[in-house]
């Protein structure tokens, strides 16, 4: 068998003819493929992981050594596959080393799916944050992984818990929510349940919430901030048991994340003591390979770049050090020998993608985001769910036929089907007249409503108006493109029958769609047709596809029922008649606040080359400005109502608080409620600042109580302290808790944090 080893920018074959290969050659051969399966099974086997890596590094040549920190694929080429296949249609591979049987990390993008083949298309992040169940999330990266390990894969680069700043930034779909305690829980439940199948990766560290400019703005932040606000969960993330981290573009105070040595080293190694691999983003992560394997990066993804071409010559002139490169080395081996030795034994087949259970799963993680904002009463009845009695629907809208599953960039899943909202709405109301307006035409719009029982407005935004962003503008930047390889003699990326003659870039770089949101408004369009179609028929329900807060102001006093139905992935369709239909109590909950104007939100420059962020932004911004939101934190409604009736502190260890509630279901429908404990100091810089502690859901029957415990974490009111370089945690007899359904809900219970006299 061939070895293909990296050689400058190319590779070089060397092969072995039959006639030159002796038995015992072939024995060794053998014996040296399993060398890295023996260092598992001795890991398995109890022995320590750092020893046994110690042992396999030291098995490799100079030159597999230096293998190990970048990809394996020659730059050029990897870029054309982009081009001709489409982005990470199979694993990336970095760090292989065939001869000792060391897989490298066979990277899979994410996070709403498995990108490489045909997977299942889940809603995207921010929905599945809205169902505040980390219980499904897990289930969720257990089916990811799942479907990672039948394409091949061993590494899941789509635990996404980046914190929008701004609702206006163009992946905020890709996260789960604004508040840390409720990142860092949904990413530490996607991290135990891809763990089982593959190695997670935390991504993008730190402070990554612009997209137009991230290859450029320089993020200022203090101290405080940054370890109160934008870093919590992270941490909470990787304690769970996360393999690897990767950086993102963007620098902070001055200096780019994939070379930032404060928040690599200091903050990741010293002051956390965690161990995995640290990654870059892709092709521009980092901007010198020297000084980011100095300052704490492992590996620089996806294709051989510019360590291949610069880091050899380095290492003879002195500028770094092979027990610097042994360093990331070992850590790299260490964190495949402990997945491989603990992760679910058997590969999935590729019958796994987009099965039966895992589409029943997405359908399910779709109803359940579905977040019911109004629901009011028309002829004494809530216009939702929709009657036995209606006997023709009028769906309106051009997103009523689209699949609309996300952006298209590094997240995309190519899923083998997909249902739309008119495909869902004839499959559950069959024997109802189903009438369809996906034209923007406000007379047929209003017509078809006129005409019908009930009218349905689907709006809202599509991957042309958010979403991951590279453009020509990007292809442009000298200091981008002089990141590039030399292009290797007598390759021409363009010369090819796959590329259309005119092409001048790769379509995966290509721009005019996604970025950063030009408005947190709908189209105007889309409000006009609303007013006339509200005005038109009195049961009218406005259906929002969207990922971050959208402004309603304009015509939500007008119509009786709005609806959040986010990118909800290949089974949307069905999920949102789920919810119509009644089959489905919606359950879902913002993971963020909706402002009643664009004045109370942060600043925001999508062109900014240097920016500041400080504490405030969403729900506590909103309080910090003593402004009411249209919908707050965590607000919701359901077909049924709830009512907390008593809640006290159990347990208290450290940090930690257990809570004992009993709940109760005071409607005529069964359902689930979201409980959310709120907290605030009473001292201290920001006492009386609200901030969520912890959450809990629970499913009760109607007319039912039911008990539920909910731990909280203190250290969601901590204060950083520079001198100590720790966050100190409040006091317990300093804290009062608001046990809510939502922010500032005017039935919540409010207690202190101490143990009930027995």
């Amino acid at each position: 068998m061939g070895e293909v080893r990296k050689s400058g920018l190319a590779f070089s074959i060397m092969s072995t003819t039959p006639a030159e290969t002796n038995n015992s050659q072939l024995k060794g051969s053998r014996q040296d493929a399993e060398t890295f399966e023996r260092g598992v099974q001795a890991v398995r086997a109890g022995s320590d992981a750092k020893a046994e890596a110690d042992k396999l590094y030291e098995s490799l040549t100079e030159s597999e050594k230096l293998s190990l920190l970048d990809g394996d694929t020659p730059f050029w080429l990897g870029l054309r596959s982009m081009v001709v296949e489409g982005y990470n249609t199979k694993p990336y591979i970095h760090g292989e080393v065939a001869r000792l049987g060391i897989p490298g990390t066979r990277f899979v993008d994410g996070p709403r799916g498995c990108v490489s083949g045909h997977g299942t298309a889940f809603p995207v992040s921010m929905a599945r944050g809205a169902t505040w169940d980390v219980a499904l999330e897990e289930e969720i990266g257990e089916a990811i992984g799942r479907e990672i390990r039948a394409q091949g894969g061993n590494f899941f680069g789509g635990v996404c818990i980046n914190l929008p700043r701004h609702p206006a930034w163009g992946r905020v779909q890709e996260t789960y929510g604004d508040d840390p305690i409720h990142l860092g829980e949904f990413g530490a439940a996607l991290t135990r349940g891809a763990e089982r199948y593959t190695m997670a990766c935390v991504k993008h560290f730190a402070l990554n919430s612009m997209e137009n400019a991230r290859f450029k703005v320089n993020v200022m932040i203090d101290y405080e901030t940054l370890h109160d606000v934008y870093l919590p969960h992270f941490k909470r993330s990787l304690g769970e048991g996360a393999s690897a981290i990767m950086t993102s573009y963007n620098s902070v105070n001055g200096e780019w994340m994939g070379q930032n040595k404060y928040l690599l080293t200091e903050v990741l190694r010293d002051l956390w003591g965690w161990g995995g691999i640290t990654v870059t983003d892709f092709i521009w992560g980092i901007r010198d390979g020297t000084i980011s394997l100095e300052a704490g990066m492992d590996i620089e993804e996806p294709f051989a770049q510019q360590r291949t071409v610069h880091l050899r010559s380095q290492l003879e002139a002195g500028k770094v050090s092979w027990s610097t490169v042994k360093h990331s080395g070992v850590r790299i081996l260490e964190t495949q020998l402990r997945s491989y030795a603990t992760r679910k034994p058997i590969d999935p087949d590729k019958n796994v993608m987009a099965c039966e259970s895992h589409r029943s799963l997405a359908r399910l993680a779709a109803a359940e985001s579905m977040v019911l904002l109004k629901n009011s009463q028309v002829d004494g009845s809530p216009v939702l769910p929709i009657s036995e009695k209606v006997r023709s629907i009028a769906v309106i809208g051009r997103l009523a036929t689209q699949a609309n599953l996300g952006d298209h960039g590094s997240s995309n899943v190519r899923p083998p089907s997909f249902i739309s909202p008119i495909d869902g709405i004839r499959s559950a109301f069959k024997n109802v007249t189903i009438t369809l307006v996906a034209d923007d035409n406000v007379k047929a719009c209003a017509k078809a409503a006129s005409e019908a029982d009930v009218a349905l407005v689907v709006v809202g935004y599509t991957a042309e108006d958010e979403g991951e962003y590279i453009g020509a503008d990007t292809m442009s930047q000298p200091e981008l493109v002089g990141l590039f390889p030399p292009l290797p003699e007598g390759f021409d990326f363009l010369d090819t029958k796959d590329l259309e003659p005119n092409e001048s870039i790769p379509p995966v770089m290509s721009g005019g769609q996604g970025g950063d949101r030009t408005s947190l408004r709908l189209r105007p369009i889309d409000s006009e047709i609303i007013a006339s179609v509200s005005a038109a028929n009195y049961r009218t329900v406005v259906a929002i596809v969207a990922a971050g807060a959208v402004i309603t102001e304009e015509w939500r006093h007008k119509v009786p029922a709005i609806l959040i139905m986010w990118y909800a992935g290949m089974e949307g369709g069905h999920a949102l008649a789920d919810v119509l239909s009644g089959r489905q109590n919606p359950s879902g909950r913002l993971p963020f606040s909706i402002p009643t104007s664009e004045d109370h939100l942060p600043t925001f420059d999508p062109n900014a080359t240097s920016i500041t962020y400080d504490r405030f932004h969403g729900q506590r911004l909103l309080d910090r400005l003593g402004v009411k939101a249209a919908f707050p934190h965590g607000f919701g409604l359901s077909y049924t109502t709830f009512s907390i009736q008593y809640a006290t502190v159990t347990e208290i260890k450290g940090t930690r608080a257990r809570l004992h509630l009993t709940v109760q279901n005071t409607g005529d429908r069964d359902g689930r409620h979201v409980v959310q404990v709120y907290g605030r100091r009473r001292s201290g810089r920001y006492r009386d600042e609200l901030m969520l502690t912890g959450f809990g859901t629970i499913n009760i029957k109607s007319g039912q109580t039911a008990e539920l415990n909910v731990d909280i974490s203190l250290m969601a009111l901590a204060e950083w302290d520079q001198e100590s370089k720790t966050r100190i945690a409040p006091n317990p007899s300093d804290v009062v808790l608001e046990v809510s359904s939502y922010a500032h809900d005017p039935e919540a219970i409010q207690i202190e944090v101490v143990l009930p006299t027995p």
